[in-house]
């Protein structure tokens, strides 16, 4: 019994990796609300199911399958893009996660993605200035290049991390929060193949 659930969590958990890879082939801009180099998706849906289901170390592992897939497929950042969002969307899910363990009701569910959708943007603050946009200036042009592109929407922005305070993080937190509410959506009517029930 041991062996077929533990089968079962793997061909689940592979599942999501992919369908984590097709949608984070998806990504879009929003370009009235944030510089068009930052993209929006939805990828982080099947780690956060994972981590919900199977637990925050299969959440994690669909977010790192996923990223190194798109790294080979579809990757232009050599491989910087993959690892910050690695990092992120893991904070996300592994946090949810391990929360939702401790207290597996709605409301702890609810809580939960809050509290991992807050922690995604704050870990999108350190992540975005100490890694991708100071690796992003030397491919693309300059940090005055990167910086001009948020004063198009926000002229008086003045310098990086205030870029990064007044877009990324509250851009990561609604897609937190977008990815909560679809989860909240699907999961129950998933829930059956998720936890192996008929």
């Amino acid at each position: 019994m041991t062996k077929t659930s533990h089968i079962r969590e793997l061909t689940v958990t592979a599942m999501l990796c992919a369908v984590a890879t097709v949608l984070m082939f998806l990504d879009f801009s929003l370009p009235m609300f944030i510089p068009s180099f930052v993209k929006m998706d939805v990828s982080e849906l099947p780690a956060l199911l994972a981590s919900f289901s199977l637990g925050p170390v299969y959440g994690v592992a669909v977010c790192l399958v996923k990223n190194v897939l798109n790294m080979i497929f579809h990757g232009s950042t050599g491989g910087i893009g993959e690892l910050c969002n690695f990092l992120i969307g893991a904070a996300f899910v592994a946090t949810a996660g391990v929360l939702y363990r401790v207290n597996k009701t709605r409301r702890g569910a609810v809580i939960a993605t809050l509290v991992g959708a807050l922690v995604m943007a704050v870990v999108s603050v350190p992540v975005n200035y100490f890694i991708s946009y100071p690796v992003y200036s030397a491919m693309f042009g300059g940090m005055d290049a990167i910086i001009g592109a948020y004063q198009a929407l926000r002229p008086g922005t003045n310098g990086l991390m205030e870029c990064l305070l007044v877009f990324n993080m509250p851009f990561t937190f609604v897609k937190g929060l977008l990815v909560s509410v679809l989860c909240f959506l699907i999961y129950k009517p998933l829930s059956p193949i998720l936890h192996g029930r008929r």
